[in-house]
């Protein structure tokens, strides 16, 4: 029965995981989290429910292909280069920085310096799998430093790929030449380049012919063989499963059958990547923290000001407020999920020794456990913090004033002002990414550069004097506070704020804004009036609908229960007759056709009551009379009538 203990395990893993991630759930923590606790406790350093890892282990490594699979599907090579600027100063130096400093302060100390670099990389990486979810939880993913911080975690994400390559280069003894470095780097990324040149080829043909054959299971089979195929592939060249999985993902994201493949696996990558957590709570030694816990809060809280310091600083050096960059610094200060795959490999290579990864392991996943504290902090520090900057004197737009302030220059900012502009309305813009700042101040835009949370920046753009302020920005902290600013600088100002969602709807109004424009509920709207219209339900009666819901702050939608009294009766107005227009175009199959040939009544129920020929309307048409090209045609009858006239009229 030896053989089937690793069913035992799992059957363990899953009874005390599914307790803890719902109490995890009730105190708003990522599951994973939960995972790490539930391995920490059933591991063989606490309760010894399970003592041997390894079967685990093994599972944890598909988790791993699984998860770097799933990016690879995820990454739009696309969005990459429309995202580059960011992507490789702000990743990039953060990774290089970050790599530089642990190096440096670890070889000081008189550890080899390709251990201390291999130390670096493991700092360097930050968790996506805690950061997305806590920050999608928050809707707190399209704010600015949300934005930010996707881009470095996805610069993180891709470079796992080159330092698993050069795991086995930096593992070397300590003379080991340049020229067998460079070799060996040649042949590692020449492996991947032909890995990746013949699984372009196939793939894509071997996905056809699965997709052709449609059967569900035969995709799931297939996928999952082109996956652990492609991972052993590279695993057989000398490098890792991880990168070739990595590289089966990035081929299958380019096919038009990525999303059902996405679908088909997603479960999968749930359970394995459970059970990858799982098995990193199982290897922290608890007497090993114990024992040295002082030491390990000091690691803990370096590592977390040394991160959260290296970013703020690069994003600050790339022109975002200061409040911006302190909550990604936050944001981003943990070890990542990542850094558990490289300490594996490093622990294979002899790159850390054993009380190195005990302490590696403790450290992180208290910085982990932090990450959701420090997510909420982060707003409350940033406003702090930036309240001692003053970014007043760095705008050139003192002298510039509108009677309307757009807040933030997105689709919606970019609208309104092509509007205004038209209309001859003036107004100016307070946008806060450098970027887009710059390419609308090259084009002649109204626009100054600032955080709409600073009085100063308020001022500057003229509030004392506004008529409206409109806040087009996805950022619903930054706008709550801006729009308290606001009211107390100009109470009269008329405030227009878009939300997304219908529960700060009351919030809103609550602190002074005239009109919310919550994005959930104004899609409800458009929808409902699409299908009211295509039932021919008078307009009048549509708009006065909509009215009444926008008028009363979208409560009638808020309610669990219906007023039913408060609207008009759908039925009636079915049962009812109504009038439509039809406008003859000049390719009608019936233009010159007479009223008795159409001979509408017969074939449809409906009647036309009336003709308009440009500007005379002919009542009551008489048979002889002809349907001429860009006649308007008057028709009344009931729904189901008009609907078949409509039709019969088009040609259908």
């Amino acid at each position: 029965m030896q053989q089937y203990t690793f069913i035992k395990d799992i059957v363990i893993i899953l009874l005390v995981s599914l307790p803890i991630i719902y109490l995890f759930k009730k105190i708003n923590i990522p599951s994973i989290l939960g995972f790490l606790v539930a391995g920490v406790i059933i591991g063989p350093f606490g309760l010894k429910l399970i003592s041997n890892i390894q079967n685990i282990k093994s599972m944890a490594e598909v988790g791993v292909m699984l998860l770097l699979f799933s990016i690879g599907l995820e990454v739009s090579l696309a969005q990459l280069v429309k995202m580059k600027r960011m992507l490789f100063y702000a990743g990039g130096l953060q990774i290089l920085i970050t790599i530089s400093i642990i190096s440096a302060i670890l070889y000081l100390f008189k550890i080899q310096l390709n251990q201390a670099v291999f130390y670096g990389m493991l700092i360097s990486l930050s968790s996506t799998a805690i950061v997305l979810k806590l920050l999608a939880d928050r809707n707190e993913l399209e704010t600015p430093y949300g934005k930010i911080s996707l881009v470095i975690l996805i610069f993180q994400d891709l470079t796992i790929v080159p330092m698993l390559i050069l795991l086995p280069i930096i593992s070397g003894s300590s003379t080991i030449t340049l020229s067998k470095i460079l070799l060996q780097m040649t042949y590692a990324f020449a492996s991947v380049a032909v890995i990746v040149i013949v699984a372009k080829l196939l793939m894509p043909k071997i996905l056809h012919q699965l997709v052709k054959l449609r059967v569900r299971e035969a995709l799931t089979v297939g996928t999952i063989l082109l996956l652990l195929g492609t991972a052993y592939l590279t695993h057989t060249m000398g490098l890792s499963f991880a990168i070739g999985a990595f590289i089966a993902g990035l081929i299958l994201s380019e096919s038009d059958y990525s999303h059902q493949i996405t679908a088909e696996i997603l479960s999968l990558k749930d359970v394995f990547n459970s059970i990858f957590f799982v098995s990193v709570g199982l290897l922290l030694n608890l007497q090993f923290v114990f024992n040295y816990l002082i030491l390990l809060l000091c690691v803990t809280v370096g590592i977390i000001i040394l991160k959260a310091s290296i970013i703020t600083l690069l994003v600050k050096i790339m022109k975002y407020p200061i409040r911006i960059a302190v909550m990604t610094g936050l944001v981003l200060s943990q070890v990542g999920e990542f850094s558990f795959v490289l300490s594996q490999a490093g622990l294979k290579l002899n790159l850390i020794n054993p009380d190195f990864y005990n302490a590696f392991l403790a450290s992180s996943i208290f910085t982990m456990i932090l990450t959701p504290f420090f997510i909420k902090l982060a707003p409350v520090l940033g406003y702090k913090i930036g309240s001692v900057a003053s970014s007043s004197k760095k705008n050139d737009g003192s002298s510039i004033n509108g009677q309307v302030i757009i807040v933030g220059f997105g689709i919606n900012g970019k609208n309104l002002a092509r509007v205004l502009r038209e209309t001859g309305i003036s107004y100016i813009v307070i946008e806060m990414n450098p970027q887009i700042y710059k390419e609308e101040k090259e084009r002649g835009e109204r626009i100054i550069f600032g955080d709409v949370i600073r009085e100063e920046i308020l001022l500057v753009a003229g509030l004392k004097n506004a008529l409206i302020i409109v806040y087009a920005i996805s950022d619903p902290v930054a706008s709550k506070r801006s729009l308290q600013i606001a009211k107390r600088i100009n109470p009269n100002v008329y405030a227009i704020i878009r939300t997304r969602y219908i529960f700060e709807v009351d919030e809103l109004r609550h602190l002074g804004a005239d009109i919310v424009i919550p994005e959930e509920f104004e899609t409800s709207l458009q929808i409902f009036s699409k299908v009211l219209e295509r039932l021919h339900i008078p307009l009048n009666i549509i708009m006065k609908q909509v009215s009444i819901l926008r008028g009363e702050s979208y409560s009638m939608m808020r309610m669990e229960s219906t007023v039913s009294n408060s609207l008009t009766n759908i039925d009636e107005l079915l049962a009812a007759g109504l009038t439509e227009t039809f406008y003859i175009t000049e390719d009608n199959i019936h233009k010159g056709d007479t009223m008795k040939q159409i001979d509408l009544r017969a074939k449809t129920g409906a009647t036309i009551i009336a003709i308009v020929r440009g500007e005379t309307t002919i009542t009551n048409p008489l048979s002889e009379e002809k349907i001429m090209p860009h006649d308007t045609i008057v028709i009344t009858g009931t729904h189901k009538s008009v609907d078949q006239a409509v039709n019969y009229l088009s040609g259908k």
